[in-house]
């Protein structure tokens, strides 16, 4: 099995089986059209079986290739139906995407225990749900898990606090299972995508206790930006990934001065996630899908439709710089030892 992990390599997208989870709106909906442009076989899977089937018929008439299952990733039997769907109409798979959640809008106080667990039912559950299957799958054969997090898996936000507990909770268990699969040396790439504010139907779908209807704090991109980091992880070994350099500006604002961060947000957000103009969604997602088949959201300000940092992470020379640089600091430390002993 060491030689396996060794030697495998993730393929080229045309040759690839990718499932999405989520995949009837937003960004799971645009990387399953993205993919099938690019020659991927694409199973889609959410709990939403009209928008799956008007997905699947789209990606089919545009000469992509394409399958539905309505499957609900808090359970665990529903993802191993999906990976068997998988197998039966295209052999198996390569590429296990966990991307469906949900957001609650409001005071933590506010929020109603049951919601509170729903919540984690989806975001987190789901995503461990979809590993286990994955893994199942992938042991003997090599293939690539990406789980969404976001920018909140590293800087809690107010107002959406049982999400941004969610998505922590998501990256603890995405790095705790890529070490143990490391350490058996089993042939799986775990990946961890964190999306910034995108614009997707999130904020329609989210369950609501603000006055105001929710919006997205900006910069605002699109999901397309999200679908190509999610498709180039696909086909490389990329650890993590933020998507969206105005994330990363707070994520890493938050770790060197966290008080001040919390003191920002408190003053900011409030009213940044809050469009008290627009009106409120009449339906959210929480408990039962509702039904838009979008992969854009309603957000009206200026949408970004690419992120010059994200492109540049996932370069292999902005990769490969650490590790020149750790050549340099080796070759130079070299040096002086070798003159200092003349």
């Amino acid at each position: 099995m060491a030689l396996l992990s060794r030697g495998w390599k993730p393929k080229r997208l045309g040759d690839q089986v990718i499932v999405i989870t989520g995949a009837s709106s937003g960004i799971g909906l645009a990387t399953a059209r993205m993919a099938a442009r690019r020659g991927a076989r694409v199973v889609l899977t959410s709990r939403n079986e009209r928008d799956l089937r008007v997905a699947v018929e789209e990606i089919d008439a545009r000469g992509g290739r394409a399958t539905h299952v309505v499957a609900d990733v808090a359970v665990p039997e529903e993802m191993d139906r999906v990976a068997n769907v998988a197998i039966r109409e295209f052999g198996g798979f390569d590429t296990w995407v966990n991307n469906a959640g949900i957001s609650i809008y409001g005071k933590l106080i506010d929020v109603p225990m049951e919601d509170k667990k729903r919540l984690f039912d989806t975001n987190f559950w789901g995503v461990v749900n979809g590993c286990r299957t994955a893994v199942r799958y992938f042991a003997g054969r090599g293939g690539t898990i990406i789980n969404i997090g976001s920018v909140v898996s590293d800087r809690a936000i107010p107002l959406q606090g049982m999400y941004s507990a969610s998505k922590h909770a998501v990256r603890g268990y995405t790095d705790a299972l890529r070490m143990e699969l490391e350490h058996d040396s089993l042939p799986i790439t775990v990946t961890l995508v964190k999306p910034a504010s995108i614009n997707t139907p999130f904020i329609d779908h989210a369950r609501n206790y603000m006055a105001g209807a929710p919006t997205f704090p900006p910069p605002v991109y699109a999901p397309e930006v999200v679908a190509r980091a999610i498709l180039k992880c696909a086909e490389r070994r990329i650890r993590e990934i933020t998507v969206g350099g105005g994330g990363r500006m707070m994520t890493a604002f938050g770790r060197l001065a966290p008080r001040t961060t919390d003191a920002v947000m408190e003053r900011t957000f409030f009213d940044s996630q809050q469009d008290k103009t627009r009106p409120m969604p009449p339906l959210d997602s929480l408990y039962r899908p509702t039904r838009d088949g979008q992969a854009s959201g309603p957000y009206d300000g200026h949408v970004m439709q690419s992120s010059l940092y994200t492109r540049a992470m996932m370069s292999d020379v902005t990769r490969a710089l650490p590790f020149i640089a750790a050549g340099a600091i080796l070759v130079g430390m070299t040096r002086w030892k070798t003159e200092g002993a003349r």
